[in-house]
């Protein structure tokens, strides 16, 4: 076996699984703890994004992260039982990374904003239109109802691409017989064998 996935990685994955679990949960019943989790998780990108740059071989993005092209050229040899096995991160779940730091980060933001409303007010110009201050027939500011509507959708795309996200890993463990989720707690994978990239 091989270490692949350094302690920073593998605390990352796991700490931001559970704070989306958790502020899933707690979003109707304990707003306190649902804005702390979602500081949590905003710190956890910002950690990612930075390991990302200056991590390990395997965590940085210049190793895993490839153009729409290579994604499409993955996911066909999927549909047809071709793909190969990766080390690191293959071009699918590169972009399923991408996709879930930006809907979290996302999430995370608007969430901020939602806390202190004026906060809207120091976005710049082609935003702040959709701010605006008047309220709608529920007694809520059109910006603050706004800024909502785009947090929870921001959290039910992040849950959809947790349900991606889980298939994907289910199908490439089975497809290439190795425990991705395990290997994301101890680190290790069998190491490269012909044909599969490293």
């Amino acid at each position: 076996m091989i270490r692949v996935w350094d302690p920073v990685v593998r605390f990352f994955h796991w700490a931001l699984a559970a704070c989306f679990a958790l502020a899933w949960l707690t979003a109707e019943e304990a707003q306190g703890v649902h804005e702390w989790l979602g500081y949590a998780a905003a710190a956890l990108v910002a950690l990612r994004l930075v390991w990302g740059l200056t991590g390990s071989h395997y965590a940085r993005f210049a190793q895993f992260v490839r153009g729409p092209g290579a994604v499409l050229a993955y996911l066909r040899d999927m549909a047809t039982g071709r793909e190969r096995r990766f080390i690191g991160h293959n071009p699918a779940g590169a972009a399923m990374i991408v996709a879930l730091l930006l809907s979290m980060g996302g999430t995370a933001w608007t969430g901020w904003l939602m806390t202190e409303p004026e906060r809207a007010a120091q976005l710049p110009a082609i935003v702040a239109p959709a701010f605006a201050d008047d309220d709608d027939e529920h007694g809520r500011g059109r910006g603050e109802s706004a800024v909502e509507e785009v947090h929870e959708a921001l959290a039910n795309l992040m849950l959809i691409l947790v349900v991606l996200h889980l298939g994907g890993v289910a199908l490439a463990s089975m497809r290439h017989r190795e425990n991705l989720a395990r290997a994301m707690i101890t680190g290790l994978k069998r190491p490269a064998e012909p044909g599969d990239v490293a």
